[in-house]
């Protein structure tokens, strides 16, 4: 559309263009109409209010048209509001000020006098009131959008706490947040990213424990940002990280309201996309990969046990592959002869080595992960649950795979689980320690292993590092790291993400 043939004046602010109102209703209205004329949601209804023209304009199913009329039924019935005096028509203008200023109706008090500010609002399920002679516009908040309900995230399971799980709609949770951290100090700043579908996100923070200079940093990165298409938070990630290939990212995500909040506690920024219910945290520190929300709801004792468990986890879905691979080919003397025996006598059956077994196994498993994922609900357990089965047994009974590789692939498979957060960089460093380990033997497994120390501790974000400022930290248990203290013992020294910072 060509909206300087359509009449309208252009004005610049902020360096974009816009389109602004004019005084004539019918103008208004064809501009609309020649941008949502086709669509069959887009609704204009066209009344007189205290004798002046108007038209009320709502996407259906977005709008609650029951509750717009029970809103503007009476108003519009009357000949002249009580704020004028005899029932007479009366312009644009005086009726915009009338209601703004002059009535109980629950206007939004934002100035709207472009059309992109009426699409905005029309696209967030409000109401908009054009009146004939005047340049402004109402909304009225009417929205009645269907979303899912909140429930219990299905990538997030916990035993005590919480069962509430962000949903699709960001007003919704945004309010979950709110209900949450009843002070003044959460603050929630609502914009629109510069995409072609305008998707609405949100920056929270909170104030007096969010760094201002790095808020202010973000709030101008997500503004700056020109992805396509914005339909998750982890869409902002390149923009935020730019320009680097690193196996770890120092952000996090979680579903999860209860975790949200905590962290919104303990200073860092929480960035949530309407349409996902995934939010991302920045910054983020490797040892929270290996905490969640059940940890500081039972004994210190246990809760250190379990830490030390997903860490022994990592490390095993990590190496244990490529470990097994070095000690069987390069150092079998280092093997008890009986577990050698046993592994020389089921790699004699099969054709290929064992460094090609162990990478068929590991993408053989992703293959079957990745196809259980895909699939309906109700067939995906079913099938990856068969699929393992049937080629595991076809593989050893045919000889192409050996059961000592096949026992080392599906533990490395199971382990990862345990801290789901980390699971793409650790398949990836999977293959890697194999790959290294098969073709270099104990330098090549040495080699994979100082890769992986180094690539995490040079890893940062906003000054603040991923793991530590060193290699190899002169406390590398602290007070809630990979064990922690009592829980009224941590309460005493509030955590902030910013005390981390590198000076």
């Amino acid at each position: 559309m060509n909206r300087r043939g359509a009449g309208h004046t252009v004005r610049q602010k902020d360096g974009v263009a816009k389109v602004q109102l004019k005084a004539q209703l019918g103008e208004n209205l064809s501009a609309l109409d020649r941008m949502f004329g086709s669509s069959a949601d887009y609704y204009a209804k066209k009344i007189r209010l205290y004798g002046c023209p108007g038209a009320i304009l709502i996407f259906d199913g977005m709008a609650s048209l029951e509750t717009l009329w029970t809103l503007l039924l009476d108003t519009v019935s009357r000949e002249s509001p009580p704020a004028f005096g005899a029932p007479v028509c009366h312009t644009g203008a005086e009726v915009y000020q009338a209601l703004m200023d002059r009535s109980d109706l629950p206007a939004q008090n934002a100035v709207i006098n472009d059309l992109d500010t009426v699409v905005m609002f029309l696209t967030a399920g409000m109401a908009v009131l054009l009146l004939d002679g005047c340049e402004k516009a109402i909304a009225f908040s009417v929205q009645s959008m269907n979303f899912r309900p909140v429930g219990e995230p299905s990538g997030e399971g916990n035993l005590r706490g919480s069962r509430e799980g962000f949903t699709d709609l960001l007003r919704v949770n945004l309010s979950l947040l709110r209900r949450l951290i009843r002070t003044d100090v959460l603050i929630m700043e609502a914009a629109q990213a510069d995409t072609q579908m305008r998707t609405e996100y949100a920056i929270c923070y909170c104030k007096g424990r969010a760094d201002p200079k790095m808020v202010e940093k973000i709030r101008k990165t997500l503004k700056e940002a020109r992805p396509e298409f914005l339909l998750d938070s982890s869409y902002f990630v390149p923009w935020l990280l730019p320009s680097r290939t690193r196996l770890f990212s120092p952000v996090s995500y979680t579903e999860r309201p209860a975790v949200a909040a905590a962290k919104l506690c303990e200073g860092k920024i929480v960035i949530l996309v309407n349409g996902s219910p995934s939010a991302l945290v920045v910054p983020a520190l490797f040892a929270e990969n290996f905490e969640c929300l059940d940890d500081y709801a039972t004994t210190a004792a246990f809760s250190s046990f379990l830490r030390i468990l997903k860490y022994v986890s990592f490390f095993l879905t990590v190496f244990l592959p490529g470990g097994f691979v070095c000690l069987a080919v390069y150092l079998p003397e280092l093997i008890p002869p009986q577990l050698l025996y046993k592994i020389m006598a089921a790699e004699r059956a099969t054709p290929l080595p064992l460094f090609a077994e162990m990478i068929m196994v590991i993408l053989i498993l992703e293959i079957i992960r990745e196809a259980g994922l895909r699939m309906p609900q109700s067939l995906g357990h079913s099938v990856s649950l068969v699929a393992a089965l049937i080629i595991g047994d076809a593989a050893i009974a045919a000889g192409l795979m050996s059961t000592p590789v096949i026992l080392v692939g599906s533990i490395t498979s199971i382990a990862v689980f345990i801290t789901p957060s980390l699971y793409e960089s650790a398949t990836l460093l999977r293959l890697i320690v194999v790959a290294a380990a098969g073709l270099a033997g104990p330098v090549g497994l040495v080699a994979a292993f100082l890769f992986f120390v180094f690539s995490l501790s040079g890893v940062s974000v906003m000054g603040v590092p991923y793991l530590a400022d060193r290699p190899f930290p002169q406390r590398p248990i602290s007070e809630d790291g990979m064990i922690r203290k009592n829980y009224r013992t941590l309460s005493r020294e509030p955590f902030n993400i910013w005390h981390k910072r590198r000076e």
